[in-house]
């Protein structure tokens, strides 16, 4: 019992870090993806989950990204895959 009370414990701190890797996004973004950054990017929430890895993905290796592509860069850098795929399930279609 104590095994079990200790994995749903460890599960749901990992869940609650994954979901807080969107924290800082949310300033620019929005609290569900639903703001333009500075009028200059896309809306999140109108994208699907697969175009927000990818442009994260993008934006981590210089390869996605109009004028905010340095901006961002900064931004990205120390997501994870597990960040990226908790982002894109928190806001994305």
């Amino acid at each position: 019992m104590k095994k079990i009370i200790a994995l749903v414990a460890i599960l749901g701190l990992s869940s609650m870090a994954m979901a807080d890797a969107y924290t800082k996004c949310v300033s620019c973004h929005g609290a569900n993806g639903e703001k333009s950054a500075l009028n200059k990017s896309k809306i999140m929430s109108d994208m699907t989950k697969a175009e927000i890895v990818a442009a994260i993905h993008g934006y981590k290796d210089g390869t996605y990204g109009g004028p905010m592509k340095g901006l961002m860069k900064g931004q990205v850098a120390s997501l994870t895959d597990a960040d990226i795929t908790a982002i894109a399930e928190k806001v994305g279609k």
